[in-house]
């Protein structure tokens, strides 16, 4: 009888473990951990020419977590220009690198990668002169030594670059060992804010509407299908409805999205509502996802007609020289989270939504009213249309105000930290990138540093 209890016994867990792999699908969250860090490794070393070792231990082994982290392996190959990375040897994924589009994972589905670009020298202007810009007031140097610290007693914050502008000028900026005025850092979510300056050219060449609805070619099957009720608005404010969940997990929609699949919007697109459109405020990039494989239709030609689009319409007037936009499979670009430029590029960005949509020369690159559009926040979330905002009734809002960011103040943020704070009362952009890790991710570091740069001369 005990033999019997005991073959039972075993019987039922063995169903237990085969259920619960075919709902969690570990597999797939090995196949998103190798993704990530072959993606990740091969654009850090060949977009930004850091070393792999260094940015697997500080940025993907973070996000990996210790444990499974342990059983990634990687190989770089500069000969070929590609990162191949495994995990314990089940699960393989390998990145390549093209020049000007950066890195994508490897698909037998994968449209033809596009011709490399030439790189572009970087732009004299009086933005800033070719050499780093070192405040002399001791309390903006104080701020930013406050955000490069590490605490023994907190996570690390591993910060590489902050750069404050007042007035359309480089004031003060400080670079990690190994980063300098040129070097591109991964963008993670700031991309969505690229994402939106490039819709709002779109919206004032009269080629999109944000009332229209996004209408994608999954959707049209069934004349009824809610789907079809998504706005392109929906989409920049993170309120479409679409079942895709996102979390720092690689079991998420997310990540099998973004590390396991060559076409990453068509693989968003085939998830149901689970609530109406426009009623419930829920981030991911899913949405982002959708709307960039929409801009890149409206313009044609694929990587390589998005790219030049931004080149012509949104880097060359702001004298951008470094950003790299990266593609997924099918030729989307990467919207939600992969954009590379260095932190004087990014502070670029934020002067154009300072000065109110207008570039450097006069002329006007956002429709009139776009900035204020999106930072407006829907829905009593601290988010606006590409942009998290300090507008509207949200309490962590209301901190960030309490504590010397003003309350017209808006910023674009990426998953481990890095940001591009915008003060339009102010005429003053702060940027801050690094590899930074919970509670807060250094942002209570960050905002000292804004109230810090207000109160100098």
């Amino acid at each position: 009888m005990a033999k019997r209890i005991g073959w039972w016994t075993g019987a039922v867990m063995l169903l237990g473990l085969a259920v619960s792999a075919a709902v969690f699908r570990p597999d797939r969250a090995m196949q998103a951990g190798a993704g990530l860090t072959a993606h990740n490794l091969c654009s850090a070393v060949f977009v930004a020419g850091l070393p792999a070792d260094d940015t697997y231990r500080e940025m993907v082994l973070p996000m990996l977590g210790r444990i499974a982290g342990s059983l990634v392996s990687y190989q770089v190959d500069r000969h070929d220009r590609s990162v191949e990375a495994s995990f314990i040897g089940i699960r393989k994924a390998r990145a390549r690198f093209t020049p000007g589009y950066g890195c994508r994972l490897d698909y037998p589905e994968n449209v033809p990668a596009p011709a490399p670009l030439a790189a572009k020298a970087p732009v004299d202007d009086d933005f800033a002169p070719r050499y780093p810009v070192t405040s002399t007031d001791p309390v903006i140097a104080a701020a930013i030594e406050r955000v490069f610290r590490e605490d023994p007693e907190q996570p690390v914050k591993h910060v590489k670059a902050v750069v404050i502008v007042k007035d359309g000028h480089v004031v003060a900026e400080r670079y990690a060992p190994g980063f300098g005025i040129d070097t591109p850092v991964l963008s993670w979510s700031v991309a969505k804010s690229f994402t939106n300056a490039l819709l709002g050219i779109l919206v004032g060449q009269g080629r999109l509407r944000v009332d229209q609805p996004l209408a994608a070619p999954e959707w049209t099957g069934a004349g009824d299908d809610p789907r079809l009720r998504v706005t392109i608005e929906d989409l920049m404010r993170m309120q479409s409805g679409l079942d895709v969940e996102e979390s720092e997990s690689g079991f998420s929609p997310v990540a099998r999205m973004e590390f396991t699949l060559a076409d990453m919007a068509g693989f968003a697109a085939r998830h149901p509502l689970k609530d109406p459109p426009g009623k419930v405020w829920e981030y991911t990039s899913a949405d982002t996802l959708l709307l960039s494989r929409l801009l890149g239709q409206t313009v044609g030609g694929g990587a390589t007609g998005m790219r030049d689009f931004a080149e012509k319409e949104l880097f060359a007037p702001l004298h951008m020289a470094s950003p790299t936009m990266e593609f997924d499979g099918a030729g989307t670009f990467l919207g939600s989270s992969y954009v590379h430029a260095s932190a004087r590029d990014y502070a670029r960005l934020g002067q154009l939504y300072v000065n109110d949509g207008i570039a450097p020369d006069g002329r006007r690159i956002l429709p009139e009213g776009w900035v204020a559009w999106s930072r407006h926040s829907a829905l009593g979330a601290p988010y606006g249309a590409g942009f998290w905002t300090n507008d509207g009734p949200s309490r962590v809002a209301a901190v960030r105000v309490a504590n010397g960011f003003p309350k017209d103040g808006f910023y674009a943020s990426g998953i481990l930290g890095e940001r591009i704070y915008i003060v339009p009362s102010e005429r003053l952009v702060v940027v801050r990138l690094g590899y930074s890790r919970p509670p807060d991710f250094g942002i209570q570091d960050d905002i000292a540093l804004i109230a810090a740069a207000i109160k100098a001369p």
